[in-house]
């Protein structure tokens, strides 16, 4: 038997609830969440797609050939689908449950850069708010047991398609019809609505596992989980080209486990979302249980990044032993924020427990530590957001503008903020804390100085 806290939060068996010394430190539950998360299992049994009629030259289009490929591998009770040496043009690729998508070394699946490749549309959630539009690269819907691995490559070819010249789309159409409370199966997007679609997205699926492959130019978003459970993402590289090009983005998703991977991304690098605004908060599941470690971010925005869609709440967040800025593994662009908790007034919902412990690196561009409730200007709703108990201990960066940047709001105050056994070297413009209660700095210097 299993179970619960008083929080209603599901334990394993043989765990009883935390006691008081828990709640004081809460790394003590990293070992708890990594037990409740285990990778799927396959069958022995390999489906060449070259068997299904798909030939690795570049130019002929497999999406046929991949779907017979996966149908037949998930209608025999489950095993891998091997994709040799060679590049596998395609266009949309549907995963099933109990299937392993095999990229194997010296492969490359291409997706086609021809929008009608990627129809007909699907349920998806687009930055925040339901909708249907095009499939997603590689799409699984209310699926389980699912992998993606192999040390080949998965390559969006985005720059050539027309993906950058969509820029913002329907973007205001479809966060009116999510405010409006439009009925999901109304807000159509798609032909003519210009929304760039996912590269990789799992919607309502559980025991998923992404290694070793190299996922590079992504139309928007690079791995995309979307109210998913058990999730393990391990030693995966990312390099994304595009505006929209986060790395792993955990969306109302829990029990996931971020490891050993690199991010050379155009924009945030691993980011906790759980909808945006009324939508999100119409729909209320939080992300929680989340561990990220041993991992190099380069990015363009945040590396660990909570929000900004972030209204069905975010919990239990925990960064650990990751480096920025790693002079072994040179990015386009430089992190500006190690940590970026990024929210407003048109979101409301809670975030509660962002924790990090020894995340260490250089020459960050702008605000280390920035968690701000002001993104774009704060918004205008009303509904304004909660940000409670944010850990950081033994960060040591060399190299930023401002150290700590926390700016609550006068009618929600950030609060309980510890900085520990931290220093902070080569900063050039002091802290700016507003509206924040139970800051502490313990152990810690910026520029060889114990802050005030």
């Amino acid at each position: 038997m299993s179970g619960l806290t008083a929080a209603g939060l599901l334990l394993p068996a043989g765990v009883a609830a935390a006691d008081p010394a828990h709640a004081r430190d809460p790394w003590r539950e990293v070992p708890l969440i990594l037990a409740r998360i285990c990778t799927p299992r396959f069958r022995r049994k390999d489906h060449d797609v070259t068997a299904y009629g798909a030939k690795g030259d570049g130019l002929t289009k497999n999406t046929e050939a991949f779907y017979r490929a996966i149908t037949a591998c998930h209608q025999a009770g489950g095993g891998r689908v091997v994709v040799p040496a060679g590049t596998f043009l395609t266009g949309g690729i549907r995963l099933l449950s109990n299937v392993e998508l095999h990229v194997s070394e010296g492969a490359t699946i291409r997706f086609s850069t021809d929008p009608g490749d990627y129809l007909p549309l699907v349920l998806t959630r687009w930055e925040g708010t339901l909708c249907y539009n095009y499939q997603p690269f590689i799409y699984a819907f209310e699926q389980k047991n699912i992998a993606i691995t192999g040390r080949g490559t998965i390559d969006g070819d985005a720059t050539n398609g027309p993906w950058p010249e969509w820029r913002a789309g329907a973007t205001p159409l479809l966060r009116q019809m999510g405010e409006d409370g439009v009925p999901v199966e109304e807000r159509i997007m798609g032909v003519g609505r210009n929304l760039r679609p996912n590269m990789i997205q799992f919607f309502r699926c559980r025991n998923l596992l992404v290694e070793d492959v190299l996922i590079r130019n992504p139309a928007m978003w690079s791995l995309h989980f979307v109210f998913s459970q058990n999730i393990t993402v391990r030693r995966v590289e990312i390099y994304s080209t595009n505006s929209q090009g986060d790395g792993v983005d955990l969306d109302s998703s829990s029990y996931a486990h971020v490891h050993d991977s690199r991010f050379n991304t155009n924009d945030d690098c691993v980011v906790v979302k759980s909808g945006r605004d009324a939508d999100g908060r119409r729909v209320g599941i939080p992300s929680t249980h989340i561990v990220v470690e041993r991992c190099k971010f380069s990015g363009r925005w945040g590396g660990i990044t909570i929000g900004s869609e972030m209204s069905g709440g975010v919990s239990k967040v925990f960064c650990r032993d990751c480096e920025i800025n790693a002079p072994d593994f040179p990015g386009r662009y430089p992190v500006k924020h190690a940590l970026y908790i990024k929210t407003n007034s048109d979101r409301g919902g809670v975030i509660d427990g962002v924790h990090l412990r020894n995340v260490y690196g250089q020459n960050v561009e702008r605000e280390i530590l920035f968690v701000s409730m002001y993104y774009q200007n704060g918004g205008t709703k009303g509904f304004f957001p909660r940000i409670d108990n944010v850990t950081v201990d033994r960060m040591r960066i060399n190299g930023g503008r401002v150290a700590a940047a926390f700016r609550g709001f006068p009618q929600s105050h950030i609060r309980n903020v510890l900085i520990s056994n931290s220093a902070f070297t080569s900063i050039t413009e002091p802290n700016l804390i507003e509206n924040t209660d139970n800051l502490q700095f313990r152990s810690t210097t910026i520029n060889g100085v114990v802050p005030a």
